[in-house]
């Protein structure tokens, strides 16, 4: 079987169930997004964004790294699902428990009272999450993403109303706490009642013990990426203020919502996948190269177009008080060139390496970003933005040299897949700037719509003129999910 044809037996249905659902849910959390910023205060956005943090943190020590384990293993036993299940409660309820605590101490530190109170309900999210980590990953392992999407969509719609109401109603800062919450609840009652997995009693101790050494390692790279990843919103937050914090997080968080789905969809689907055909490199390398090209066909005219609509955007969607997070929000947008395909490098360590060079690799990438956050961080906000720019793409570069020695995908080979779709994007971008200059006096509702037009106009025509392989392999998903789901 051709190397294409094995990755799509894998991964087309998955890839476009996810990235379906995925969209929906980004639809869906940006409009919930924006009517909850419109009634809240940034003040209440940086609140959160220092207690995301925390939270962030205690789900990878929850996790340890062991659902991953479970998921590259050719065949876990029920022992090991529920050795696995018995740790993620027990950390979960520890975890709760002292940051509950702690929360106090942190609220004084930061001089936001608020912070203690929004604190212990916020932090239900790890015991709520510990409940449904297997059964998430039983699915994952058995490509049911129609059904991991269904559910990840209702949790969405459902948590995204609540928040509304909330939000329209005068909880402020509860909505989103009400919404996060919520949404993990619905979640994880979902996936008990959609699985047939049960945990049992057992006496066996063994199991953790077996996988701890890939797990944990695991876990320590994750733990020193989500710190890496948020300690700038701590520095913020204590530096500057919780509204600058706020900006700067309400800029993030619009960015991350079409990175994240993309990645969410992509990452989920395509790790288990190419689990399955590691041993196979000729596959699996032409699999990466696949995997690297659509995830860079589907974000690269994405960030370009965000950037290009920003002042748009925030002009049309949200209220004057948040327009100052306007030039963080296009420069955030920079990362998301650098990040998708990083992490779709990490992912294939994380199949082909023993973890060891994962946890080596984080620490010289940490190293950098110490200096870069040194630098930056009493220049100004604008600077660490900057500075999270120069962090993503150099992640990139060392996530993919690394993986070099694992696949036969070549520099060359890399490059060549990447540069049709980026220069295709830059021609979208500068035809929608020159556009913009003819059309500035239009209400900002046509502009906005008239620019996006544009922007898809250009990008599909010239990836259909160009003959574009990464067009024709969206295509073909595209197609396969359709006749699938007509069958």
């Amino acid at each position: 079987m051709a190397a294409d044809t094995q990755l799509s037996h894998n991964v087309t249905t998955g890839v476009a169930w996810s990235v379906a659902e995925k969209i929906g849910s980004a639809l869906l959390q940006a409009v919930v997004s924006i009517v909850v910023a419109n009634s809240i205060m940034p003040m209440d956005m940086g609140i959160m964004a220092v207690l995301t943090v925390f939270t962030t943190l205690a789900q990878v020590v929850v996790d340890s790294g062991f659902s991953q384990t479970l998921i590259r293993k050719a065949q876990p036993t029920d022992e090991e699902y529920r050795a696995v299940f018995r740790f993620n409660i027990l950390s979960s309820l520890i975890l709760y428990a002292l940051l509950s605590i702690l929360s106090p101490l942190v609220s004084r530190y930061y001089g936001w009272p608020m912070l203690a109170t929004v604190a212990p309900v916020l932090f239900l999210l790890l015991p709520l999450n510990a409940l449904c980590v297997i059964q998430n990953t039983i699915m994952v392992r058995e490509f049911r993403f129609a059904q991991l999407s269904t559910i990840t969509f209702t949790a969405s719609l459902i948590s995204g109303l609540i928040a509304i109401v909330m939000a329209l109603t005068g909880f402020g800062i509860w909505s989103l706490v009400g919404q996060r919450v919520s949404m993990m609840a619905i979640r994880a009652l979902m996936l008990w009642w959609k699985s047939s997995w049960r945990p049992r009693p057992t006496t066996k101790a063994s199991s953790l013990s077996e996988m701890a050494p890939y797990s944990l390692r695991l876990m320590t790279t994750d733990i020193i990426n989500a710190l890496y990843n948020n300690i700038a919103q701590l520095f913020i937050g204590d530096i500057y203020s919780g509204s600058v914090l706020g900006y700067f997080n309400q800029a993030q968080k619009l960015k991350d919502m079409p990175v994240n789905s993309t990645m969410q969809s992509v990452q989920s689907v395509t790790f288990p996948a190419l689990s399955k055909i590691g041993d196979n490199e000729t596959k699996f390398s032409e699999g990466y190269r696949r995997v690297v090209m659509l995830t860079a066909f589907m974000i690269f005219p994405i960030m370009a177009g965000l950037i290009a609509t920003a002042e748009d955007i925030y002009t049309l969607l949200l209220r004057p008080r948040w327009h100052p997070a306007i030039p963080y929000f296009r420069i955030l947008c920079v990362v998301g060139f650098f990040y998708p395909i990083a992490v779709v490098a990490y992912n294939i360590l994380k199949v082909k390496s023993n973890g060891g060079i994962i946890l080596r690799l984080e620490i010289i990438k940490k190293l950098i970003m110490t200096v870069i956050l040194i630098v930056t961080i009493p220049r100004s906000v604008t600077a660490i933005a900057w500075g999270l720019v120069v962090a993503a793409a150099i992640e990139m570069v060392l996530n993919f040299s690394s993986t070099l020695k694992y696949t036969t995908l070549s520099v060359a080979q890399f490059i060549r897949t990447i540069l049709p779709i980026a220069v295709i994007t830059a021609v979208m971008y500068v035809v929608i700037m020159v556009e913009a200059t003819y059309i500035t006096s239009w209400h900002v509702a046509l502009r906005l719509a008239v620019k996006i037009l544009t922007g898809v106009i250009t990008y599909v025509s010239l990836s259909f003129i160009s003959r574009s392989e990464a067009f024709a392999e969206a295509l073909s998903i595209v197609k396969g999910f359709f006749i699938k789901r007509g069958k």
